[in-house]
């Protein structure tokens, strides 16, 4: 009889901390709870716990939510680990939810990182990220979760994915008011193509231009006023007249005379040939 009132305090202790935590804990956890390794197994074999990882597991059942599969990620990876990357993103609600045919990582696939720069080898259905600079600072908790801040998010999101999925990622973020520091510039970019260079110069670190400047008569789309260069950014459904044709022209020989170097780049150029913007962008900064 007091086995058993032990073993009901046992299993109330691993509910109270599975249901706060997406219906998942660790072995450290169950060990916490008094839970010895035969009783672990015990447990196992009769399915009240289910092995997600290596030392984590589901309670009741296998079929967790995302939310249980970035927790039970998480706990895999040790205590100083938080989830990151695109999996973070979508906890922010960010990049749309993983599956049903989206592209990036397959849904088993958790992102995942760690202070330092060595640790433990990729575990199966975890993408484990080392980071040197990861910090206090730039981790937080949400729904429960250790994760890193949206803006610490962004950053580390700004390498792996194409500039339009970055900048519809920068986007969602303002839009949903979420604290993102320096990646909230207050861009005055009023259209997407705009946004998509402006996310293509914070991905390559050039230096960031003014936004929709006055210039004499005319307002440009992008400034960097020290080098007097001015960057149009061309689409198609804008600039296919006649008469918008001749504007530009008008607008950039003005500007010339002014004494400014205008570079006009296209969608398709923006989109396709970033190398070249790029490169381009960053040369005449140097002239």
């Amino acid at each position: 009889m007091r086995q058993e009132l032990a073993n009901q305090r046992r299993d109330a202790s691993i509910a109270r901390i599975a249901g706060r935590q997406h219906g998942v804990l660790s072995l450290t956890q169950l060990n916490d709870c008094g839970v010895d390794p035969s009783g672990v197994t015990r447990r196992v074999a009769a399915g009240r716990l289910h092995r997600i990882h290596r030392g984590v597991y589901a309670v009741g059942h296998a079929a967790l939510s995302d939310e249980g599969r970035w927790m039970a990620a998480v706990l895999a990876c040790g205590e100083s680990a938080v989830l990151s990357h695109r999996s973070a993103a979508r906890l922010w609600g960010i990049l749309p939810a993983s599956g049903r045919g989206r592209s990036g990582p397959a849904r088993g696939c958790v992102d995942v990182t760690v202070p330092g720069n060595g640790g433990r080898a990729r575990r199966r259905g975890i993408r484990v990220h080392r980071s040197i600079t990861l910090s206090p600072a730039h981790c937080t908790i949400r729904t429960g979760i250790p994760v890193t801040t949206p803006s610490r998010t962004l950053a580390d999101l700004c390498p792996v994915l194409s500039s339009t999925r970055f900048a519809s990622a920068l986007r969602e973020a303002e839009f949903l008011k979420l604290p993102i520091g320096d990646w909230t510039d207050g861009d005055r970019a009023r259209t997407e193509l705009e946004a998509l260079f402006l996310s293509l110069c914070r991905r390559h670190r050039l230096p960031r231009p003014e936004v929709n400047v006055l210039i004499d008569r005319y307002e440009v789309d992008f400034l960097w006023g020290d080098q007097s260069l001015v960057v149009e950014v061309d689409g198609w459904e804008s600039h296919r007249t006649r008469s918008a044709f001749e504007k530009d022209r008008a607008r950039d020989a003005r500007l010339k005379v002014l004494g400014y170097e205008v570079v006009r780049f296209t969608w398709r150029q923006i989109e396709n040939d970033s190398a070249l913007v790029v490169h381009t962008v960053r040369t005449l900064l140097r002239d």
